[in-house]
């Protein structure tokens, strides 16, 4: 079901079965495939691909020109999103910084609320824990500090992340061991979502590791 106030250009190719909510603008060279869940008020423009039964949150933006000052917008570049994912309320996934490349997002990918992907040569095989900052290859370098404080989490919620932070990744103990040790102690509903995950992604393909040198001592 389309809703009456989306806006479809007439070079986009829906599939079946795809539901696309109230405001939202799909302009450009995209593909939706079939059963896939869009939200209120998301663009997705330019060359984009989104594979079957992914979940697009409200608000969020696909295939915008990347944050490089650099960038010539008369650069083909394009988005591929695979099937499976779910993409939160807010998340950017913006294109390819040089000509012919791709910002690519396999399947079953879970994207939280305000989550951005474009970081130019980036590439990931393992889940990335809430709340953090990742690049190149696999690597963490430290806390969102200053999306947390954006996104309205106050002062005792970003101690907390920060504690949970710092268990999994600076305290000398392996990611197990890590966990094994949060159960010691009382954690508030923001350092449980940061464990949650990291108990849930060691059961399958593993978390990013915090990247040697990174300075992840920033006030929160």
């Amino acid at each position: 079901m389309i809703h009456q106030t989306a806006v479809i250009g007439s070079g986009a190719k829906i599939g079946e079965n795809v539901e696309i909510g109230p405001h939202s603008v799909i302009d450009g060279a995209v593909t939706i495939a079939d059963g896939c869940v869009i939200g209120a008020n998301v663009v997705i423009e330019g060359e984009v691909s989104i594979g079957r039964n992914n979940r697009i949150g409200h608000g969020a933006i696909i295939g915008g020109e990347p944050q490089d000052v650099g960038f010539s917008p008369i650069t083909r570049s394009r988005v591929e999103i695979g099937e499976r994912n779910i993409i939160r309320e807010q998340s950017t996934i913006h294109r390819g910084t040089t000509a012919d490349s791709a910002t690519k997002i396999g399947d079953e990918n879970f994207l939280m609320v305000n989550a951005h992907v474009g970081q130019g040569g980036s590439a990931f095989s393992k889940d990335i824990p809430p709340f953090v900052i990742a690049a190149e290859r696999n690597y963490v370098f430290g806390l969102n500090t200053i999306g947390l404080r954006r996104a309205g989490f106050s002062r005792e919620q970003r101690d907390e992340i920060k504690r949970a932070f710092k268990l999994i990744y600076l305290s000398g103990l392996n990611t197990r061991q890590a966990l094994e040790k949060s159960r010691e102690s009382e954690w508030t509903e923001a350092g449980c979502e940061f464990l949650c995950f990291v108990s849930d992604a060691i059961a399958k393909r593993g978390i990013c590791p915090l990247k040697r040198g990174a300075n992840q001592e920033t006030e929160t």
